[in-house]
Parts: C-alpha cells; sequence; structure tokens
C-alpha cells in the first residue's frame, strides 16, 4: 500500500499503520475507559462523578455504543491535579 506524502517529507503514516505500531495519529488518539482507569488511578464511579461535577474532562462520543477521552485531555488533566497538589492554595 503506497503512502501520500508531499517532496521532501516522511510519508503520512495512515491511522490503521500507527495503531498497529503503537503512535498515535497525527491529531491524537482517544483513550478508552481501561486506559483511563489505568492511566488515573481512578475508579469508574469516579470519573463518572468528576464529570458530573465537571472536575474532570468529558468524553466524546465514538460511535452509537461507545466513548472516548482525547489522551492529551487526560494528560492535561493530571498535570494540573499534580500541580495543584504540589501548590495548595
Amino acid at each position: 500500500m503506497a503512502h501520500v506524502s508531499s517532496p521532501g517529507r516522511r510519508p503520512l503514516i495512515k491511522v490503521a499503520e500507527a495503531k498497529r505500531e503503537g503512535s498515535p495519529a497525527r491529531a491524537g488518539r482517544f483513550l478508552r475507559l481501561p486506559d483511563v482507569i489505568a492511566t488515573t488511578g481512578l475508579s469508574r464511579p469516579t470519573i463518572y462523578r468528576l464529570i458530573a461535577k465537571r472536575d474532570f474532562p468529558e468524553q466524546h462520543q465514538l460511535t452509537r455504543r461507545s466513548v472516548g477521552w482525547w489522551e492529551s485531555d487526560i494528560e492535561n488533566w493530571l498535570r494540573n491535579r499534580t500541580h495543584a497538589d504540589a501548590h495548595p492554595s
């Protein structure tokens, strides 16, 4: 399968290939709930409780029956949370 690329640039990685290679697509990637739980250490009920309080990134509808979170949103939330814990008001 040929890659589409511009002269002088690296070939673009197709999304399926990026997934197979374990690297995110250019726009980032979505994390599913088990990944969010593993990344944050929070339980499912805690995640949804924080979403209801608007203290956690909202999920995005991926299909009719699945949701995901942007990996960058979760990383930013963790970074801000760590910063807040290190510098209490």
